[in-house]
């Protein structure tokens, strides 16, 4: 009998542990999606409505409001399902349509109800996790925006960021994070790319179809004849400064556990974008001869979009060397690539988002390091550690898969809303501007 009670209290008491852990990783979890979503409004959205003009200053707010609501709608219903269902590479099915599977149900044999796990190594909430992946559902289309800022129909913008979530960015989503065909390991392409928390799925797929949007849509009136300056950076560094914030939910949170790698990735986002931020600044000072608010906070949030496949798998050191870059070299795709080749991505999306996160993936396969995450049972990972190029190889190839799937396929969506409802606003309506046109409102009424 003693021996039993033993065994009981023994039972007992790992139960309680287990519980305390999975309240504690389930509690940094939660915080991470509001984290992420703080990203897309008021970050994103403040970033993004500093840097248009007046006129268009509440477009940019709606669009990024209005993707909250619209893009959670359509993840809960089929697109979680299509990104993390089943088990073949290629695409998902219907296994968690309408959160079947994925919500809390009632079990008549035990009496209870029963919460879905998400992995036994990873012990939270299914509800928690489809909860974090829809934040970055939200913001990736978000991102896009800015590239036909000012001058694209809000039908066209909710048609098409509909259609490119389901069509695009869940099969890259599938393919990266649920063991498809770019996921390290045998199974992937050229032995498949590390992606910690978003350079190929969030990053690179965005910007490359930002720049799309904005070669096929057209530049701006006036745009490069006349000087389109932003109307509020006031608005603009304190947006960046709240997806700085944000981005320790999206890098760190995707660990999906509160633990030891969850700190690395923390601080090497920290880090990254801080050096961005001096990066961009002083590259500026020495060329311009001043250094800018605006180029300040691009430059971190070009150091946040670089480190951010990396956030898992780099050391603070290298995290440093990464930011700067991303710094330097976004810097010089907004500034001398964009005039070069005369196209007018308004608010630097690719510039931005599809350099920044084409340098991260690169320098993921030149820094990794077991050390941080020993993914592959004790191999060593990056060019540095090992010597070997095969994983920089790996994350080549899905560089280049992203940008074929991801802008091809961003192309003809494109191609076919702008023969069913036109992809531009009339020549008058863009004079007038967007906060009058699309929702009868301005921002700034002084009486």
């Amino acid at each position: 009998m003693a021996s039993d009670t033993v065994v009981e209290e023994t039972v007992d008491l790992k139960t309680e542990i287990a519980n305390a852990a999975l309240a504690g990783h389930n509690a940094w979890m939660l915080t991470s999606c509001a984290l992420v979503l703080f990203m897309t409004a008021p970050g994103l959205a403040m970033f993004y409505g500093g840097l248009v003009r007046r006129k268009n200053v509440l477009s940019v707010m709606m669009q990024c409001i209005f993707l909250m609501g619209m893009m959670t709608v359509v993840w809960a219903l089929v697109g979680y399902s299509l990104a993390f269902g089943g088990s073949n590479p290629w695409f998902g099915n219907m296994e968690y349509l309408f959160m079947n599977g994925v919500q809390r149900y009632w079990d008549d044999a035990a009496g209870a109800p029963v919460t879905p796990i998400f992995a036994a190594d990873i012990p939270i909430p299914m509800l928690t996790h489809m909860l974090f992946q829809g934040m970055f559902f939200i913001i990736t289309p978000a991102l896009i925006c800015g590239a036909f800022a000012e001058r694209m129909k809000f039908s066209s913008m909710a048609l098409f960021s509909v259609l490119w979530g389901l069509l695009i960015y869940c099969p890259l989503c599938h393919w990266v994070w649920d063991g498809g065909i770019l996921a390290f390991g045998d199974t992937g392409l050229a032995g498949g790319a590390l992606d910690f928390a978003g350079g190929t799925v969030v990053h690179i797929s965005s910007g490359i179809s930002a720049l799309v949007a904005a070669i096929l849509i057209g530049p701006r009136m006036g745009y490069p004849r006349e000087p389109i300056q932003p109307h509020n950076l006031t608005y603009t560094a304190l947006g960046a400064a709240m997806l700085w914030v944000g981005w320790f939910g999206f890098n760190a949170g995707s660990e999906l556990l509160s633990d030891e790698l969850t700190s690395s990735a923390f601080a090497v986002t920290h880090f990254s974008a801080a050096a961005g931020a001096l990066a961009w600044a002083l590259t500026e000072w020495v060329i311009l001869g001043k250094p800018t608010v605006l180029g300040a906070s691009s430059g971190a949030v070009a150091g946040l979009v670089c480190i951010t496949p990396a956030a898992g798998f780099v050391q603070p050191m290298p995290a440093l060397i990464m930011g700067a870059c991303a710094g330097i070299v976004c810097y010089l795709a907004c500034s001398k690539l964009k005039h070069t080749l005369g196209y007018d991505d308004a608010l630097d999306a690719f510039g931005v988002h599809g350099v920044g996160g084409t340098l991260g993936a690169l320098l993921t396969g030149v820094f990794a390091t077991r050390a941080c995450w020993d993914i592959d049972g004790g191999a060593k990972l990056g060019l540095i550690e090992s010597g070997s190029p095969a994983l920089l190889i790996g994350q080549i190839v899905a560089v280049l898969v992203t940008y074929a799937f991801a802008g091809i396929g961003s192309l003809i969506l494109l191609k076919v809303i702008d023969m069913m409802i036109g992809l531009r606003v009339q020549a008058v309506d863009e004079q007038r501007g967007l906060d009058i046109i699309d929702h009868g409102e301005e921002g700034y009424t002084f009486a």
